[in-house]
């Protein structure tokens, strides 16, 4: 990921999208994006659906992460997508689990711009200057904000403790069991 600390974009050479929520989000946003600010240049598509959204032609490449399913293959992956020279890319982060290690995957060990297209499919720019977005954002994704943040906290509080007495329960339980094999050997066997 480049031009995290820079509101500066960089020289517009290709869009990569990633499909990875529902389907009428890239489909809303891909005219968007043509009328506006990418005219001239390809949109490509990773995606593990089937088919093409509205709006992707015979021009648009494809990738499915159905055929890079092995780590050999991922690198292989990157490898082409380093060559097709992308500058930007636009990954949905809708709450929805759809390829979540990809997207991030492609994010961190591409040299490209990154803007994140939420459920509303409105999208902002992933850079210093969008840091109390990209907080607030990820406060809500974790179940931080609001209204559950409490009960969130409090899951995680008391989750120690009640890890701690489940294995105290099964160990008092199994050592009752063999502290019975050892002082009466055979009853158990006989029952």
């Amino acid at each position: 990921m480049r031009y995290f600390l820079s509101r500066r974009a960089p020289p517009l050479t290709g869009v990569l999208l990633i499909e990875s929520g529902s389907r009428s989000l890239i489909e809303g946003l891909a005219p968007h994006l043509r009328g506006t600010w990418a005219r001239d240049v390809p949109i490509d598509l990773l995606t593990c659906f089937g088919g093409l959204p509205a709006g992707f032609g015979a021009e648009t490449t494809v990738y499915r992460v159905a055929d890079y399913a092995t780590p050999g293959m991922r690198n292989e992956l990157l490898r082409q997508l380093r060559a097709r020279n992308y500058s930007i890319v636009g990954m949905i982060c809708s709450g929805e689990p759809i390829m979540t290690k990809w997207k991030w995957m492609i994010a961190l060990r591409l040299p490209v711009k990154v803007f994140i297209i939420n459920e509303n499919g409105d999208y902002f720019w992933v850079n210093r200057e969008q840091s109390a977005v990209l907080r607030e954002f990820c406060l809500v994704r974790m179940g931080l904000a609001g209204e559950g943040a409490i009960r969130t906290i409090g899951r995680l509080l008391i989750f120690p403790f009640s890890l701690v007495f489940l294995l105290l329960y099964a160990f008092v339980a199994h050592a009752g069991r063999i502290v019975r094999e050892i002082l009466h050997p055979g009853a158990m066997s006989q029952k």
